[in-house]
């Protein structure tokens, strides 16, 4: 299958290799094929804004006809997720208890993961919720590390997910039993337990998440990189990372090529060490295609700028 046929495609790379411009290009290119398209960015710097010129939130706003974007900002998605926990707990404890149970959460929400977690949620949500219906999701992802954590979560959470759900479970029989023993009229059942609703729909979700996300006719990996040894070294880890989870890797795209005609001494001695770089990439990641996109003389901003980029770019592998 095409690249440009998956309903999903995630962009990542290292920082400041320019994954959000080729993300953003991409998502106006399916736009412009009369493709509804949403342009997620969960990279914290968010310039995607910037890019496409347009003011953005965490809700998708409508950016020209047939595309939206929205940019998650972790801080936001975990102080929503811990109220969500607050409110349910809430409803299943006893009042005495709800103050030192809150606070015991608030001190979870600095643990380590407790970000991703929460950007996970929101993330699955965009992926299974009816509420969000496009025939094209693009996702503009954080740098490496943080994006290699994101998409190993739904494995790790589903078994967390699942082992709360049995204690939750093993918890709601012995008050059952307690309830009867005490000759309490109403026993109750799993059905009125929203703590287990919650957890047995968050499991439901993440395990969608993850059939998507490893559905390599659905779903693909773009790793963008610049010719130049650290990127390099990076995207060769984190392709055999992310290979590990069952994550289809799409293609390559080598951004801020020289241009062919470039002159003087100092560029021609740069794009001497480029050649070697380019053929380490295709050496590398000779199972995947690759794109180059050449380096451009000024910003790459705007709509015009963006779509010349991507049909430049995505109808001519290198």
């Amino acid at each position: 299958m095409n690249l440009l046929d998956k309903r999903v495609l995630f962009f990542g790379g290292k920082g400041g290799v320019g994954k959000t411009t080729v993300a953003a290009a991409v998502a106006l290119q399916f736009a412009n094929q009369a493709k509804r398209t949403l342009l997620v960015s969960t990279d914290p710097a968010h310039s995607t804004s910037d890019i496409l010129e347009v003011q953005l939130d965490s809700e998708p706003t409508a950016v020209e006809e047939n595309l939206w974007a929205m940019e998650i900002d972790p801080e936001t998605e975990t102080q929503a997720y811990i109220d969500d926990v607050k409110e349910r707990i809430s409803e299943s404890i006893a009042p005495r208890l709800v103050k030192e149970v809150e606070r015991q959460i608030d001190v979870a929400r600095m643990s380590p993961g407790a970000e991703e977690s929460a950007v996970f949620e929101r993330f699955a949500k965009i992926l299974c919720d009816e509420d969000y219906q496009f025939d094209r999701y693009v996702f503009d992802t954080a740098p490496t590390g943080h994006t290699i954590r994101l998409l190993s979560l739904p494995e790790l959470m589903t078994v967390w997910i699942s082992g709360l759900i049995s204690q939750r479970r093993k918890v709601n029989i012995l008050g059952k039993m307690w309830r009867n023993v005490a000759g309490s009229a109403a026993a109750g059942s799993e059905h009125d337990d929203p703590v287990l609703e919650a957890l047995e729909a968050r499991k439901s979700r993440f395990e969608r998440a993850r059939e998507i996300i490893t559905n390599k006719d659905e779903s693909a990996f773009v790793f963008v990189l610049t010719p130049e040894r650290l990127p390099i070294l990076e995207t060769e880890r984190a392709v055999k990372t992310l290979q590990r989870y069952d994550v289809p890797i799409g293609a390559i795209v080598v951004n801020q090529v020289l241009p062919a005609e470039v002159q003087g001494e100092f560029l021609a001695r740069r794009k001497e060490r480029e050649k070697k770089y380019l053929e380490q990439i295709k050496e590398s990641f000779q199972e995947l295609t690759t794109f180059e996109i050449r380096q451009y003389d000024g910003d790459v901003v705007g709509r015009d700028v963006l779509l010349g980029l991507a049909n430049e770019t995505f109808n001519h592998p290198a």
